[in-house]
C-alpha cells in the first residue's frame, strides 16, 4: 500500500507506520487520512498482532500541525474533528499500538503518542503540548489525555506554559512507558512488538476495551465491564490453551480463537 505522507511496512507479526513529512513530520489533512487508512488496513488482519507508529529521521517524531496548511481555508472544523476520530481509533484499536518516539514530540505529535497504548521515547527527546505558545490550545485531545496520564496539576502547568519536558521526566510522570538509547527507539519498539505477538489477541483486545470503557465509569459499572470481558475470554480456545499450557509447564501458543 503506497502513501504520500507515510511509510508503511509489515514485519513479522506487526506493522510499522512511519510519519514521513520531513523535516518535522508535521500533521496535515492528508496525513491523518492516510494514518486512518493504514490502521484500517491491518485492523482485521489476524497476522498483525500490533502496530508501531514512529517518525522519519532521528530528530523529530512529530512536530504537530503543519501551520502553513492545517488551519487555513474553511475546513478547520472538519480537520480537527476527523483528527480526533483518528486519535480515538488509535486509542480503541483492538491491537496494541506502540509509539516509537524517536525525537521531539510537540503539539499534535504529543497527542498522537498519548493515544497509543505504549510509548517508547528516545532518552534525549522532549515532549509536550506547546499550542498555548501560539495563542491556541490542543485540538486532538491534549487537554483531556494529558491530565489522565500525569495528573491535573502537572498537566495544567505543561498546557498553560506550553512547556516541553525531558524524556526522564516524562518517564517519572508516567507519560511514557520506557526510554531508549540514541538510535535504538525503533528497535526497542520492534522487540516489544515481538513480545506482544506472543500474547493472546482476544484477551489483549478485551483488556484495551475494558480499561477504556471502565476508566471513567462508576466502579460498579466498570466491574460489570470487566466481568463481561472475563466471561468472553473464558469461552475462547486461547483460554483452554493457556490453562493447558500452565499445567503442562510449557509456553502457550495463542491463536486468537
Amino acid at each position: 500500500m503506497a502513501f504520500e505522507t507515510l511509510l508503511f511496512a509489515r514485519e513479522e507479526t506487526f506493522a510499522v507506520i512511519t510519519l514521513n513529512r520531513p523535516p518535522a513530520n508535521a500533521i496535515n489533512e492528508k496525513l491523518v487520512e492516510e494514518l486512518h487508512a493504514a490502521l484500517a488496513s491491518v485492523e482485521d488482519d489476524a497476522t498483525v498482532r500490533s502496530v508501531i507508529i514512529t517518525g522519519a529521521g532521528d530528530r523529530i517524531f512529530c512536530g504537530g500541525a503543519d501551520l502553513g496548511s492545517a488551519f487555513s481555508g474553511g475546513h478547520v472544523d472538519t480537520f480537527i474533528r476527523f483528527g480526533n476520530t483518528v486519535m480515538r481509533k488509535i486509542e480503541r484499536f483492538p491491537k496494541p499500538v506502540i509509539a516509537a518516539i524517536n525525537g521531539h514530540a510537540t503539539g499534535g505529535g504529543c497527542e498522537i503518542s498519548m493515544a497509543c497504548h505504549f510509548r517508547l521515547m528516545k532518552e534525549t527527546a522532549r515532549i509536550g503540548q506547546t499550542e498555548s505558545n501560539l495563542g491556541i490550545i490542543p485540538g486532538y485531545g491534549g487537554t483531556q489525555r494529558l491530565p489522565r496520564l500525569v495528573g491535573r496539576t502537572k498537566a495544567l502547568e505543561m498546557l498553560i506554559l506550553g512547556s516541553l519536558i525531558t524524556a526522564p521526566e516524562a518517564l517519572a510522570l508516567g507519560l511514557v512507558t520506557r526510554l531508549s538509547k540514541e538510535g535504538q527507539t525503533l528497535e526497542d519498539a520492534r522487540a516489544l512488538a515481538r513480545q506482544l505477538g506472543t500474547r493472546p489477541p482476544i484477551a489483549t483486545r478485551l483488556i484495551i476495551e475494558a480499561v477504556d470503557d471502565g476508566l471513567e465509569a462508576p466502579i460498579d459499572k466498570a466491574i460489570d465491564v470487566e466481568v463481561r470481558a472475563f466471561l468472553e475470554t473464558l469461552r475462547t480456545e486461547d483460554a483452554a490453551e493457556g490453562i493447558q499450557a500452565f499445567f503442562a509447564k510449557r509456553p502457550a501458543e495463542f491463536k486468537g480463537r
